[in-house]
């Protein structure tokens, strides 16, 4: 399996601490805190995203004060891939449209391809570059 890519070494760290604290590897727990681990904010306040009692998201984190549109885009993005949530009366705020026009899009096709490894592969082009075809 490839290696993520992180934004940058707080990334990275809070991405390896959460999985070894939940002592869980799986694809839903990778994409989550992969996601999650994304921006100082939502690291900074997982107690109010996850509830690592349950083992599950806090849907509510999303009405926080701290929450910005940035912040709320991962969040969106991390829900739903943990397991499908989306807010009811809200879903097009869930859609690629609204979630990936942003700066952190480069990342959200990384948290996908860390919850759905077996269809990230790497494809094969169906069509040749221009210089490779013949006449």
């Amino acid at each position: 399996m490839k290696f993520p890519v992180f934004r940058d070494d707080r990334h990275e760290a809070f991405y390896y601490r959460m999985l070894a604290e939940r002592r869980c590897t799986d694809s839903y727990h990778r994409a989550l805190f992969y996601t999650l681990g994304l921006s100082k904010d939502t690291r900074a306040h997982i107690q109010d995203l996850f509830d690592f009692s349950d083992g599950g998201i806090k849907p509510e984190g999303l009405a926080a004060s701290w929450q910005t549109g940035g912040s709320l885009r991962i969040c969106r993005l991390a829900f739903n891939l943990w397991n499908g949530w989306s807010q009811a009366g809200e879903e097009r705020y869930s859609t690629p449209y609204e979630l990936f026009d942003c700066e952190a899009a480069p990342y959200f096709f990384e948290a996908v391809r860390l919850r759905y490894p077996e269809y990230a592969r790497q494809l094969t082009p169906a069509i040749r570059p221009h210089a490779e075809r013949t006449r």
